[in-house]
Formats: structure tokens, sequence, C-alpha cells
């Protein structure tokens, strides 16, 4: 089916606060847009509201025809307990809810409950558009296309980030939605898997409206952007892909900067002359009174016509600033700054691998030897489940070797951003877990070093494991500008920033200049970062790629 969605005079919040307002659009066949805008600014807000599962503050959202089959895929993917992932896809899929809703019209089939027969019969054609009838029998080949073994039996939760991203991925390919709603879908897949994703989004007639701070993908998928800027407390929606929007943004912002700085030129000016006039206004007069003898009354009157002439000019000149059309001064984003505390100088080498081999059950990584000194500037690709992960944790010591060895240098000084952004302790307020991270700090300076980074009182004083993915890296990113660092360990550092933070961190990474080992699946962020040596990891075995 085809369906268009329209979204009219949108305005979406929290309680009492509006995030975006007066948001006009429409999606049909083969749209993609793509949802920008810095974190708080709404994107999520707006995807629920599109997928009708929240109320907006004002403003419609409809679509034609009005049984669209619309599916939300929120940024967290939730793991139920007990769920196997044969449960999670046909949950994911919206194939279970149409069941559920297909049997429970069935048993009032032949009742006497008016309107049963149309409920089921609409409740049928649903399923069946929902692709639920031979869900069970493409799900095996889907997942073997992602390189997937596990049997479908096995449970959500014990599956890893990077596993529950590829299941994610599987449930996406495997849906039948009329208009699809994605909240951050590249988050923790591997090359091959953004490829996958690519392709899919590429393929479809259904309109997609995707939230995503990739910026590369947004580049090759978008066909327009709709952008939710909190600064200017404005939305605009611009047709094109993602480099077209940002020429056209940067055009926009220099006009709007050019207009402000017009109207200020223009207004000071009229000021000035009016302040010039007032003046010679009441010189005028001073001097009428002074000079003109008390019986020249035609010298007094010729004075005092002179000194209304010139009252009036500066009423005129009043009245064209009061007619000036006002221009709102383009308001400065908050932009995060932020900045790698270096440590001493360490030893020269930082880390080393020798011969080293782990096993992990069936997973076998190695063995593998390598250095790392301390101007390497490392990057590490490879696939979900590779042993990415596994070799950074050898090398930083929290793993070791079966067979070889591990070493650490002397006065290595660790920073480090891991997948779990677990560098805190997620049962502490966020405040007190930052304290004990780094004693040498007063409360009052540990809040305002968060508030640099974005985070609050009402983050400050919340347990770590509440926050927000992109909260919990927020804070990781402030430990590393609290303590001094020489070895800097990043593993999939933009999962969850938006892109002026990953902006910031590209600049924070050029300026940094102690040891690197950069783990990523973002490509603009692997061809922005100066590097000196790039990994390859593959079935647990490493490739020097240059």
């Amino acid at each position: 089916m085809t369906a268009t969605l329209v979204a009219k005079d949108l305005s979406g919040g929290h309680a009492h606060r509006t995030l975006f307002s007066l948001l006009s659009f429409t999606a049909s066949t083969s749209d993609v847009y793509g949802v920008v805008g810095a974190n708080g600014a709404g994107k999520s807000t707006l995807l629920s509201l599109l997928a009708k599962a929240a109320t907006p503050q004002a403003g419609t959202v409809s679509t034609a025809p009005d049984s669209a089959f619309i599916g939300w895929l929120p940024q967290e993917h939730e793991r139920i307990p007990g769920e196997t992932i044969t449960g999670y896809l046909a949950r994911r899929t919206g194939c279970a809810e149409a069941t559920a809703r297909m049997e429970a019209t069935a048993e009032d089939l032949g009742s006497d409950k008016p309107g049963a027969d149309d409920a089921y019969a609409n409740a049928f054609d649903h399923w069946m558009a929902s692709g639920a009838m031979d869900l069970e029998d493409r799900i095996p080949e889907v997942l073997a296309k992602l390189g997937f073994t596990l049997s479908l039996e096995t449970e959500m939760t014990a599956l890893s980030g990077g596993q529950v991203a590829r299941v994610a991925l599987a449930a996406l390919l495997l849906s039948r939605f009329d208009i699809i709603l994605l909240d951050e879908p590249t988050n923790d897949l591997d090359l091959a898997g953004l490829e996958l994703l690519e392709e899919f989004i590429n393929s479809l007639r259904s309109p997609v409206i995707l939230v995503s701070h990739d910026r590369e993908f947004l580049a090759r998928c978008t066909t327009g952007i709709v952008e939710l800027d909190l600064a200017q407390n404005k939305v605009a929606v611009y047709e094109g892909g993602y480099d077209s929007y940002l020429a056209e943004r940067a055009i926009s912002r220099t006009h709007a900067r050019e207009a402000y700085e017009q109207f200020e030129n223009q207004k000071a000016d009229l000021v000035s002359r009016a302040r010039t006039q007032r003046e010679w206004s009441s010189q005028g007069v001073r001097n009428a009174m002074r000079k003109a003898p008390d019986n020249d009354k035609i010298r007094r009157r010729a004075n005092s016509e002179s000194s209304e002439k010139q009252a009036a000019k500066v009423r005129q000149m009043e009245s064209r600033i009061a007619r000036l059309d006002e221009v709102d001064e383009p308001r400065k984003e908050w932009v995060l700054q932020f900045s790698i505390a270096p440590a001493p100088r360490g030893s020269s080498v930082m880390c080393t691998l020798n011969e080293a081999a782990l096993q992990q059950g069936d997973y076998n990584f190695g063995p593998v030897s390598v250095q790392v000194n301390s101007e390497d500037r490392i990057g590490i690709t490879g696939p979900n489940g590779a042993g990415k992960s596994t070799l950074l944790n050898m090398l930083l010591g929290k793993l070791s070797p079966d067979h070889g060895s591990a070493s650490l240098g002397s006065s290595v000084s660790i920073g480090e951003i891991d997948q779990a952004r677990s560098q805190l302790p997620g049962d502490l307020a966020l405040g007190m877990a930052f304290e004990q991270a780094v004693p040498e700090y007063s409360s009052a300076e540990v809040r305002t070093l968060l508030a640099k980074f974005g985070l609050k009182a009402d983050q400050s004083t919340a347990l770590v494991k509440s926050l927000s993915p992109g909260e919990r890296t927020r804070a990781s990113m402030a430990l590393l500008q609290a303590r001094g660092v020489n070895l800097l360990v990043l593993d999939e550092p933009t999962n969850h920033l938006d892109v002026p933070a990953i902006e910031q961190l590209e600049e924070a990474l050029e300026a940094y200049e102690g040891a690197l080992l950069l783990v990523t699946h973002d490509r603009r962020l692997l061809e922005n970062v100066r590097l000196t040596t790039r990994w390859e990891i593959s079935d647990g075995q490493l490739t020097v790629v240059y």
C-alpha cells in the first residue's frame, strides 16, 4: 500500500515546555526525511507524535489512508526478560499485536456483538498486511543474511549490544510497514549492517522519517531534512539531501546574521540622527531665549518656528525608528566546549600483546602480537562480534589471555569511553559518582564541569543508570576533561551524541597529543580524525590495513 503522512502546524514538548511549534511537512512515496537537531530539541518527541503514541500540544498528524500501518522503532531496544529472538521480532514488526488483535476479534464471530464481522475483517486485513502469516518462515533467511547464527529461542537479555543491533535491523528488514519511523537506527551497527540498512531504505516506496546523527548515513539516504533548531526556537524543512541541507543552512544563517546587522546599523544611524536633531532643537531654544530682545517679537517668533521645525524633524526620525521592521538577533547555540586533559608523558610503549590468545565459549581470539606506542593514533574497525572490545580489554589489562602475554607500560594514564558507558557506577547519583571518580574536585567544581557538558541539576542528582545514553556519554566525556590522559580508548564514542557534540569530539581529538585507540563505525569520523594506523578485526584475527 502506498501511504502519505501529513504533519500540520504541529507543536510538541513536555508538560508546559514547548520544544517545537508550527511544524508542517508531508512525507509520501519514497520520501526519506532526516530529523536533525541538538539533543533535547524534541526529535524523539516528534517521532512519538507522528506515530500517534502521544498527543501534540497543537496541530494535527494524519495519514492517507487512515488505516496506514505505522511502524515506530524507538531508539532504545527494549529487552523484556524471558522474550526470545522470535518473540522480539514478532513484537518489533507489529506482527504480535496484529495476531493478538485478530484472535481477539475472532472470538466475537457468531456472537450478537454489533460490528463483530467488520472488526474481524479489518483485523484480518491488518494481520495479512503486517506479514505475520509467513513471518516465521522469513526470519531464518534474514538473520542468516546478517550473519546471525544463534538459536531463535535465545533470550534477548543474553545478547550483546552488537547482537541486539543486528536483531533490531532484522526486525526492520522483516517489517511490512506503510510508514516507517526510525530513532537512531545506526547505533551499534557495523559497516556491513549500515550498508544493508542503507540498501533497504533506498529501496523502499514507503515514506520514512528517521532521527540520526550519522552524517554519512544521512547523506546517503535522505531526500529531505526536518531541522528542530532549539537555539533559534524555530523549525525548518529543507528539500534535498543532507549535504544540500548543510549548504542551504549555512547560507540561511549568513543571511540572518547580515539582516540583523543591517537592521542594527540602520537603527543606530536613525537613533544617532534623532539625538543630533534633539540637541539642535534644544540649542535653538536656548539661543532664542538668550539672544532675542524682549521687545523683538519678530525675532522671537522666527526662533520659535525654527525650534518647532527641529522638533518636528525629531518626531519624524522617531517615527521612522518605530516603523522599522524588527529583526531578532540570531541566538548563539549552546556548544559543548570539550578538551581532553593531558597527562605527563608516560613510557614510549603504552601497551603490548605478544602471541595473546583467548577463548570464550565457542569464540576464539588471536593469537595477536601488537604494540601501541606513545604517539600512535590507531583506528579499529570490523564486524560486530569480531573481537574489537576483546582486543581493547586485553590491551588495558581487563582480560588476561589464555596464552601469550599482555602488558601495560609505566606511567600510563588511561582515559576511556566504553560501549556501555560504564565509567561511573549506575547506582549512584551522577554528581556523587563523579566526585568519587575525581576526588580532587569539590562539589561546586563538579557541578560546574557537568553543567559545561549540558548536565544540569536534574541530571546531577539522578542515578547514573537512569540517564539517557547521550547523557551518560557526555558524563564520560567530562571525565576525560577532568583527568589527565596519555592513552585514550574510545569504543563507539559517537553513539548517542548529536552532530555538534561529534564535531567537538573531532576537534578535541585533533588537539589531543597522546596515544589513541578508536573503535568506530562512523565513516565520517574515520575520515576526519587524524590516524597513523588502521587495524581491521575479523573472526578474532587482526590485520594491519596501514
